[in-house]
């Protein structure tokens, strides 16, 4: 399954409302500086304002819808579970690798975060750009056959383990646990900071020790269906890979020391350099192996590449993270005397959380089960296309692009404000959050679904028909491109949702909720294999994939509705309507333009061709259909868009 992807106060700063009373005079909420990150000017000509003046922000297209819609009558009574600032985001909690875009961390971190957004957006972009290119070059070196999915198998166990038993802890609350004994203790949180540091690293080491010698449990846990040559190379490729524990853990508990201290710029960046690292050891390989490489013709010295490679991506990282720490002030002295620090108490609050950690890697291995056994079985009937993990993973990562790029940054604006608003209890204030928050990211992510959608098999095979990925495996990848963006709104729905609760301070509900959703999951998962020919099981286990975001979404749909006096569901309806009705036009004339360009040759120009024409075109009909239909939530933002550039 799944289940890729928050919590700080902040001030809501709207000119046409009165301002808030702070809710809280607790040290960890500061009032004033969390105002500024939030992109209110300093003043008159104030740095701030000078700084982002030409800058369109996820905060500015929030104060501009929150501007334009009319005040509501105060509704309060709303009451927190549980302080919200003691909560960390454990992100999409379905990471297979590279992290996630959003965790604990971030969110739990300093209120000045906002005002990093820029070197955190911009951090974030060129992560995921890199990442794009590795996994362009990751698909010509190792294919998305036997190879590709014993590869792509053994990578995802070292996240999945470190999740499951050490990254969930960290980011639900030893993340947010930090932040508050940074400011409340009288040594700014030095000790619990070095015992923390000295038991998360003696339980890293061991638990990658323990890892390295049973691997192979792993392998036949994760992939029941390898046998012969192709479950050999997943074995010596998951005792190279399982190494970085250790480093990820590293990595991860740097990065949320980081952030504590107000230091944005490291985390966001360093996952860059792990990524330029994994592009070189791909093309090393490439040039050294050739393309068409298979469990039973590659090397033991090509596999040490691509295993040591792969890890050194994470050490050069983790080098980084560490570094950058040292270079703020942080000196380890190990300490083990762990009565009275506090870590226990947090780690045992975090039971909520880490059920739904839980649940969300047993979805991971039902679709990781579901998919090597489709592969294994499609190979074995002679079909010489992807149809393993390897093509499903390829395509998931094209899927989360949107939401990573787009909803993350509506998800880091909207939090603080809406934190504040439950701490002041206002029912109506929270409902508003919630309701512009999903209608600013539908404004983008549904026009980029529908392109995703039409264009998912040229687009797929002009970046990935190359080496040893061939133009049919590449189709392969589109088709399961397709039916997952049909996903993304639900996706991106449930991940909203769940943020709301956690602002609440409720960490209770999305786990109870996680478990009818995973039941509906894999029980569908888990059909595939009975129901369907093994090369089409990969293309629908998508639909198995958003099932478990649809049915938790309308199970916490209900209860928020209840929890707040309603949702605006209407107006929300009645948006997400009209925008896939907008799309329409464009989508049109993007078959017709795939059609249009099929003659060209090769396999890079129809493509190319196809959605650079359709692309414009289709933006522009977009545009012309939205302002027709009047989606208020596109108007303003090409209104605040165009206001911004006339500036310059």
């Amino acid at each position: 399954m799944s289940s890729d992807p928050p919590q700080q106060v902040a001030g809501d700063h709207s000119p046409e409302r009165p301002e808030e009373p702070s809710p809280s005079a607790d040290p960890a909420t500061p009032a004033e500086p969390v105002r500024e990150t939030l992109g209110a000017p300093a003043g008159p000509g104030g740095a701030t304002g000078a700084r982002r003046r030409h800058l369109v922000m996820p905060e500015d297209v929030l104060d501009t819808y929150e501007r334009e819609e009319p005040d509501t009558e105060p509704e309060t009574g709303l009451s927190t579970v549980r302080d919200p600032s003691e909560i960390g985001d454990v992100g999409t909690a379905d990471r297979y690798e590279d992290g996630d875009e959003i965790g604990g961390s971030a969110h739990t971190a300093p209120g000045n975060i906002a005002r990093s957004s820029m070197v955190m957006a911009l951090g974030t972009i060129v992560s995921r750009v890199t990442g794009f290119v590795r996994t362009i070059i990751l698909a010509a070196a190792i294919g998305t056959q036997l190879l590709g999915d014993a590869y792509q198998t053994a990578g995802m166990v070292p996240y999945m383990i470190y999740d499951l038993l050490i990254g969930g802890l960290l980011a639900s609350v030893f993340v947010p646990f930090l932040v508050k004994r940074r400011k409340l203790d009288a040594d700014g949180g030095n000790g619990v900071e070095q015992r923390l540091v000295t038991l998360m690293l003696l339980a890293l080491f061991a638990l990658t020790v323990v890892s390295v010698l049973v691997a192979e449990w792993f392998i036949r846990i994760y992939a029941g269906g390898f046998t012969g040559a192709q479950y050999e190379v997943s074995v010596v490729l998951a005792r190279f890979l399982v190494t970085q524990i250790f480093f990820i853990g590293a990595s991860g508990l740097a990065g949320a020391m980081l952030n504590a201290r107000g230091r944005f710029g490291a985390p966001m960046w360093a996952p860059v350099l792990n990524n330029l690292v994994i592009i070189g050891v791909c093309v090393w390989f490439l040039n050294l192996a050739g393309p068409g490489r298979t469990p039973e013709t590659v090397t033991s010295g090509e596999l040490m590449l691509l295993g040591l490679g792969t890890a050194a991506g994470q050490v050069v990282q983790a080098a980084v993270l560490v570094w950058a720490l040292a270079a703020a002030g942080f000196r380890w002295r190990p300490r083990l005397d762990l009565r009275g620090s506090g870590l226990g108490e947090a780690a045992g609050a975090a039971s909520w959380m880490m059920l739904y950690i839980v649940v969300a890697q047993l979805g991971a291995l039902v679709s990781t089960n579901v998919a090597t056994r489709a592969g294994a079985r499609a190979a074995e009937a002679g079909f010489d296309s992807g149809a393993g993990i390897a093509a499903y993973k390829f395509a998931s990562m094209l899927f989360q692009l949107p939401y990573a790029i787009i909803a993350v940054s509506v998800i880091t604006a909207l939090l603080p404000r809406m934190s504040e608003h439950v701490a002041a209890g206002r029912r109506d204030q929270v409902r508003s959050d919630f309701s512009r928050g999903f209608r600013l990211s539908s404004v983008l992510i549904v026009p980029i679904s529908v392109a995703m959608i039409v264009f998912a098999v040229p687009f797929c095979v002009m970046i990935y028909a190359q080496g040893s990925t061939s133009a049919q495996d590449a189709a392969a990848i589109g088709r399961i491109l397709m039916v997952f963006c049909v996903m993304l709104i639900p996706f991106t729905l449930f991940q909203l949702q769940m943020r709301v609760f956690y602002a609440l301070g409720d960490t209770r509900t999305p786990a109870l909720v996680s478990i009818p959703s995973e039941i509906a999951h894999a029980t569908t998962a888990i059909a595939l294999l009975f129901v369907m020919e093994p090369q089409h099981i990969v293309v629908w286990l998508p639909v198995p994939y958003g099932l478990y975001y649809i049915v938790g979404s309308v199970v916490m749909w209900y209860l928020l509705h209840r929890k707040l006096n309603g949702l605006d569901g209407r107006r929300t309806a009645a948006t997400l309507f009209r925008l896939h009705l907008a799309t329409v036009p464009a989508a049109v004339f993007g078959v017709v333009a795939i059609h249009l360009f099929r003659g060209l040759p090769g396999d890079v120009w129809p493509g190319l061709a196809a959605m650079a024409t359709g692309g414009l075109v289709g933006a522009v009909l977009f545009v012309a259909t939205a302002r027709l239909l009047n989606v208020t939530e596109v108007t303003s933002f090409l209104d605040l868009l165009r206001t911004r550039l006339l500036r310059r």
